[in-house]
Parts: structure tokens; C-alpha cells; sequence
């Protein structure tokens, strides 16, 4: 009995992908990866040391297995984070890349802010505050959405 389930594990353990996809944080670099790829960005605005509904948000949906899932084969994900604890805070420079990011994509401040671009940086669609839907129905609409602009 022990043989057959510790050949059962590595079945399972062998056919198991694991997601390698994570959040990045340079944009050029993400543009650059989307067009070697063939793939679409999301850009999510967050405050992840004092905005509730952004920290719930990659909780719940964006940092959730089926969603990474999903970004692995088709996004490339990118995180614009505004920390306001003096222990959290960023580079320069990324500071700086954000601020621009804030400029071009979220000029009313909203947070959380979720866009989805194209490799070019065009806006497809944003989500913006947490988003009414599970994950299933926001893996959906990122779908519907890529679908719609191939």
C-alpha cells in the first residue's frame, strides 16, 4: 500500500507546473517581455501598507494560484506600489517610475487602480477599487478583454 501511494505522490508531483509568475516592478522591462511574448501587462496601483481594499485585493484574487495560473501563460504583471510607512518606502528611482506611471494611467489617484495594457502600453480596461466579481470572473474578463484585442 505504501508503494502505490508513493507512486500516486509522484504522479501528481511530476505533472504539477508550479507557477513561476510574480510582480514586477520596472514597466520598461514588462513592455519589453510582453512584445518577446506575445503577451498583455496588468499594472495594479496599490498602497500595500494602508489601502485595505488593495491588500485585500491581491489577497484574494490577484495573488491567488488561479489567477498566477493564468498570468503565466498570458500576462506579464507589474505592481506600481505608493507605500506611506517611512519603513516601506521606495528607491528613487522606482518612486520616480511610479509617480510617471500614476501620471499616464491614474491621474484621479484611485486606489486600488487594476489596468490592463497591451504590449505598446495602451489601455485596454481598468478595474477600478476591488473589483464586484471572484477570481473566476476577473480571470474571465482579462480573457474576454484579450480576446477582443488580438
Amino acid at each position: 500500500m505504501r508503494i502505490l501511494s508513493a507512486i500516486a505522490l509522484c504522479v501528481l508531483f511530476s505533472s504539477f507546473t508550479p507557477v513561476t509568475t510574480t510582480w514586477g516592478t520596472n514597466f520598461d522591462k514588462a513592455k519589453q517581455q510582453a512584445a518577446a511574448e506575445h503577451k498583455f501587462i496588468v499594472l495594479n496601483f496599490s498602497g500595500s501598507d494602508w489601502c485595505g481594499p488593495c491588500i485585500r485585493l491581491h489577497k484574494e484574487i490577484l495573488d491567488g494560484d488561479a489567477f498566477l495560473s493564468y498570468a503565466d501563460k498570458n500576462l506579464v504583471l507589474v505592481n506600481a506600489d505608493f507605500p506611506r510607512q517611512k519603513k516601506n518606502q521606495l528607491a528613487k528611482a522606482q518612486q520616480q517610475q511610479n509617480d510617471k506611471l500614476a501620471d499616464r494611467y491614474n491621474s484621479k489617484g484611485d486606489f486600488p487602480l487594476t489596468v490592463l495594457l497591451n504590449a505598446d502600453g495602451k489601455l485596454l480596461k481598468q478595474w477600478e477599487g476591488y473589483p464586484k466579481m471572484s477570481i473566476d470572473e476577473f480571470i474571465a474578463d482579462i480573457k474576454n478583454t484579450v480576446e477582443s484585442n488580438k
